[in-house]
């Protein structure tokens, strides 16, 4: 098993990589959240194209805005691309949407610091969509393990502000269940999830679970099942990616 630029893969083949590099930090006043976008180079003079959509990736437990630049550069330029860092600093280098321990009876999180974290990217979405001039429903929000409890738990929430979320590898919290939108706002989603039938971290079922959870809301979803552990494969990206252009860039 080898690490590919942020995805963790058992195949030999390297991903197709743009060159789209990342930009420096930055930091939105707003949200007390920062980021990175990942730009293409362009030819000088050349006229910047607008973006057609919109993409943030948000990080696992632990990792950096970066973990997921690897599968953002799958991307062109009709995708401006947002690399998002967690609030919370768990170790040089290493950040987090929530402390979460794991026990017999599965994840325990610390809810404040979740639902904290949900409302400061529902400022960031905000504030970069007005930015971009990017509407909501070409706005799509992703994420690996928390990062991706995290896209789904704002899409679920605030349907207003997204077209669409990845959940990959990841799971929805119960803890969102009184503020979950209304049904005609959800109707509006579209979701991708993706999971390892082999994850020891978040067993399968918590994938099964969030399927079926989606499905008892009405939002429209697929779910995609992979021969994996809990990680985020080349097969699993590259059928994202397949997912975000047939929807949001056709």
């Amino acid at each position: 098993m080898t690490s590919l630029q942020g995805f963790t893969t058992t195949s030999p083949s390297p991903l197709p990589l743009s060159s789209a590099q990342p930009s420096a930090l930055q930091h939105d006043p707003a949200s007390d959240l920062s980021y990175r976008t990942l730009d293409m180079p362009l030819p000088a003079g050349a006229v910047v194209p607008r973006p057609q959509a919109l993409l943030l990736l948000l990080h696992g437990v632990g990792g950096n805005e970066m973990q997921l630049a690897a599968l953002g550069q799958l991307l062109d330029a009709r995708t401006k691309v947002v690399l998002v860092r967690a609030p919370l600093e768990f170790g040089p280098g290493q950040f987090g949407w929530f402390q979460v321990s794991f026990g017999p009876q599965g994840p325990s999180i610390h809810p404040a610091q979740a639902e904290t974290s949900r409302q400061q990217l529902g400022q960031l979405v905000a504030c970069l969509q007005s930015a971009s001039g990017i509407d909501p429903a070409h706005t799509v929000m992703a994420g690996f393990s928390q990062g991706g409890i995290m896209s789904a738990g704002l899409a679920l929430t605030e349907p207003q502000q997204l077209g669409g979320f990845g959940l990959l590898s990841g799971r929805i919290l119960p803890e969102i269940a009184p503020q979950i939108g209304t049904p005609e706002a959800l109707a509006r989603l579209a979701g991708f999830v993706a999971h390892g039938e082999f994850d020891d971290k978040l067993p399968l079922a918590w994938a099964e679970r969030a399927s079926a959870r989606l499905t008892q809301l009405g939002v429209p979803h697929q779910l995609n099942i992979y021969p994996a552990g809990h990680q985020l494969t080349p097969d699993m990206a590259h059928d994202f990616v397949t997912w975000l252009t047939a929807r949001y860039l056709t």
